[in-house]
């Protein structure tokens, strides 16, 4: 198997003939899907998602792939294929467009419609082609053949990319749900259509690649959810991806089996499921979903919300009703339902969340202790049959952190694809497909890209290392005015301290360490200020860290007069 290597420089002219392959997200993570392919000269992007940000980035609302390396090639993308309509693989787009709106995107019909919504909210009205399942379009150099595959959202597609260096195969997110909700399979037929012709190069879905056997059906919830219904006494709230909409289906007909009202709670829950019935993939009973506001109208044994908020995201509406931060209030009696997996990297924020909701007297069932969700993702049973259906030449896993990666690379060899042909690589590695060969040859940058409110890109590690020491340790200012001529105090200094933890009173004991170190630096004739601030800077840090272990952010400010 190969694999990247730290030390990769910049990837050489792509050999004439030649198929690239450029991750910039999605490999070593669980969202931020992205990738790249060129031939001759001309780019096509399959999806371009979001990664949702974790406790030690505080502040920051996404994180998008690093486009630096196509940003001065935008006008060689042909198209940009989305395989599906979740956030980690559509997120992105608004802020791409914003760079060259007129890129086209291309899509099934809910997938299109979802992130056309999204680019409303943005200013943006797209160039869209639909296509769907068995459909063929060529863009650009690049003969795209699409695939059904069933996920854990409608419409999905896998994707076939023709070109004179081969055929390459991108699965998107998919599973094999042998009895899915929508009758919609993973075409194995196609597959195997395609596996015959030859897949020189198969990007697969990695997720669920340590996971032995096969992944439940998505109707086996059902029959827990009326369970769940039968036994509540008062009001249901669910939590859920805003877009899982075979999930939040059968909870619309557990609600109408029982008799209950529903109200969707938050902006992208109510878009997306207006979308979703609209276009006819949500089924919904006349009369059964009704505003919230009409809600207090109803006994609590009537009524079910359906919200965000599954994965702990601090303003989803679910976090805010833990922390009574929400115009809907928790009471006992409450059952709370989170319908979704833990994305790795945010178990903590949704056990503080179960915890917050539990406080306040609500029974909360989760994935740990009732089966209220099944993966949307191939489980090693599946992807072992899948790669013996398509027999790639070349494979290359996608989707997924490192241990997904490698668990999956093990199941390509393990079904025949050759050790030497099996590529682990990560963001930014550059992989070639070049006279049937696949191999790594460079590296591009691929880096997280900060969106914090309206800015975009501008916080860096740096910045949010000092969000950290703020948020953990505090800051503690030291003001002090010094003679322009002689460098002597003559005035300060004066310290003062915001969340260290340190009572103002005892920084009568640094003063003096102050003075001497500034008395020091006169002597010897040191008068820049930023020299100044670098000798005070230490003195506070020293006597800080000895005297309470302590390491807190100090902001010295020397003036001189």
């Amino acid at each position: 198997m190969s694999h990247p290597h730290p030390e990769l420089g910049s990837p050489p002219q792509l050999p004439e003939g030649g198929l690239r392959v450029t991750p910039l997200g999605g490999l070593g993570e669980i969202g931020r899907n992205m990738t790249v392919f060129e031939y001759g000269g001309r780019l096509l992007i399959v999806d371009c998602g979001v990664l949702f940000p974790e406790e030690e980035q505080p502040g920051v609302d996404l994180i998008l792939p690093d486009f630096s390396s196509v940003r001065d090639r935008l006008d060689d993308i042909d198209g940009i294929v989305l395989t599906h309509g979740h956030e980690d693989h559509i997120g992105g787009i608004p802020y791409l467009l914003r760079e060259k709106a007129d890129i086209p995107l291309i899509g099934s019909k809910l997938t299109l419609a979802l992130i056309e919504a999204k680019l409303q909210e943005h200013r943006i009205r797209p160039y869209t082609l639909e296509v769907r399942e068995d459909h063929r379009e060529r863009i650009g150099p690049f003969d795209c053949e699409f695939v059904a595959v069933n996920h854990s959202i409608p419409d999905a597609l896998a994707v076939a990319i023709r070109t004179p260096a081969g055929m390459v195969v991108h699965t998107g997110d998919f599973k094999m749900d042998q009895l899915p909700l929508d009758g919609r399979l993973t075409d194995l037929r196609a597959f195997a259509r395609l596996g015959e012709e030859g897949i020189d190069l198969l990007l697969s879905d990695s997720t669920n690649a340590e996971v032995p056997g096969f992944v439940p059906p998505e109707r086996d919830i059902s029959q827990v959810l009326r369970q769940v219904f039968d036994s509540a006494q008062k009001r249901i709230i669910v939590a859920s991806f805003a877009s899982h909409v075979h999930r939040i289906q059968q909870i619309l007909d557990a609600a109408h089996e029982y008799g209950r009202r529903v109200a969707f709670v938050g902006r992208s829950m109510v878009r997306n499921m207006g979308i979703a019935r609209d276009l006819g993939y949500l089924r919904v009973p006349a009369g059964l979903v009704v505003d919230v506001k009409t809600l207090d109208d109803l006994p609590d044994d009537e009524v079910v919300l359906v919200c965000t908020g599954s994965q702990g995201e601090p303003m989803a509406a679910l976090s805010r009703m833990a922390n009574r931060d929400h115009q809907i209030r928790i009471v006992p009696g409450d059952t709370v339902i989170l319908a979704s997996s833990l994305i790795p990297g945010n178990e903590n924020a949704v056990y503080r969340v179960i915890n917050g909701l539990t406080r306040w007297g609500a029974n909360v069932v989760h994935k740990g202790n009732a089966k209220v969700h099944v993966s949307g993702h191939a489980s090693a049973g599946e992807l072992l049959y899948f790669y013996n259906i398509c027999q790639p030449k070349n494979l290359m896993p996608v989707h997924g952190e490192w241990r997904h990666l490698r668990a999956n690379a093990e199941l390509g060899a393990l079904t025949g694809v050759p050790r030497e042909r099996v590529v682990i690589a990560e963001d930014g590695v550059v992989v070639d497909l070049v006279q049937g060969m696949a191999k790594i040859v460079g590296k591009v940058q691929a880096g997280y890209v900060y969106v914090d409110g309206l800015s975009v890109g501008d916080v860096t590690e740096s910045s949010l290392k000092d969000r950290r020491i703020l948020g953990d340790e505090g800051i503690i200012s030291v003001f002090v005015v010094v003679d322009s001529s002689t460098g002597k105090i003559v005035g300060g200094p004066h310290v003062q301290s915001r969340g260290s933890g340190i009572d103002e009173s005892d920084f009568s004991a640094v003063i003096p360490k102050i003075d001497e170190a500034l008395a020091k630096s006169a002597q010897d004739g040191i008068s820049e200020p930023h020299q100044l601030q670098q000798l005070v800077r230490r003195s506070v840090g020293k006597w800080v860290s000895d005297t309470y272990r302590r390491r807190p952010m100090i902001l010295p400010v020397v003036v001189e007069v």
